[in-house]
C-alpha cells in the first residue's frame, strides 16, 4: 500500500455538523453545507492541529469537507480528491436510522448484520466504495508530502485508517469535527492516535 511514499504522518479530520443534520441523518452524495455549529466545530478542530508540519491539504469535493478545510487552513491551496467522497446511500440519502428501518425493515436488518458487503438500495456497494477510497489513498501516498491533512467523511476516514493500520478505528471515531492521526512506524507499520475535538463548541 505504501510503496515508496515519503509520508510520515497523516491527519484525518471529519467535517462538522451540517444543515442536513449529519449527526443523525445519512448524507453521502448529498452536498449539504456546514451549519453554524459545524463551522464552530471546524474552528475548534483547528486548535487541535499540530503547530507545524502540515505540508498538503486534501479534501473531499463535497462542500461540507472543503469548506471545513478552508476554515482550519485559511491560507494555501486545498486539493480536491474525488475518490474521497462519502459512500452513496442511494434511496436512504438524508434519512435517519429510524426512518430507514420503517421504510425497509428487511434491508435495514441485512445492513446491520453484514455491513461490509451491503449495497445501499439505489446506491453504492461497500466493496466498490472501499476500492474507490483505496485509489485516492494510493494517490495521496504517491504525493511528495510528508505530513498531509485530509478533510473528509466518517466512512471515508474509517476506510483509510483500516487500510493503513490493518484494523478499524475505535467505534464512532471520528466524531463530527474529530481528528485522527496515523504515523509511520518503521518497525510496525502505521499507528493510530485519536486527537478528537469535542462534537459541540
Amino acid at each position: 500500500m505504501t510503496g515508496q511514499s515519503v509520508i510520515q504522518r497523516i491527519l484525518f479530520l471529519r467535517h462538522g455538523e451540517t444543515e442536513g443534520e449529519s449527526s443523525i441523518r445519512y448524507h453521502g452524495a448529498n452536498d449539504v453545507p456546514l451549519s453554524s455549529l459545524g463551522r464552530a466545530q471546524m474552528a475548534r478542530a483547528a486548535k487541535c492541529l499540530p503547530d507545524q508540519g502540515i505540508d498538503r491539504v486534501v479534501a473531499s469535493p463535497l462542500s461540507r469537507a472543503w469548506a471545513g478545510a478552508r476554515i482550519v487552513c485559511p491560507r494555501g491551496p486545498i486539493l480536491l480528491e474525488s475518490d474521497f467522497r462519502e459512500i452513496h446511500f442511494g434511496d436512504w440519502e438524508g434519512l435517519t436510522a429510524e426512518e430507514i428501518e420503517r421504510l425497509d425493515a428487511d434491508a435495514f436488518r441485512r445492513w446491520r448484520e453484514a455491513p461490509r458487503d451491503f449495497r445501499f438500495p439505489g446506491g453504492e456497494e461497500r466493496g466498490a466504495f472501499r476500492a474507490r477510497v483505496a485509489r485516492g489513498l494510493a494517490r495521496l501516498l504517491r504525493s511528495p508530502a510528508r505530513s498531509p491533512l485530509v478533510v473528509a467523511h466518517h466512512g471515508v476516514i474509517r476506510s483509510m485508517v483500516e487500510q493503513l493500520c490493518g484494523e478499524p478505528a475505535p467505534e464512532g471515531a471520528p466524531t463530527l469535527g474529530g481528528l485522527l492521526q496515523v504515523t509511520r512506524d518503521p518497525h510496525a507499520g502505521w499507528r493510530l492516535r485519536v486527537l478528537s475535538a469535542p462534537e459541540t463548541p
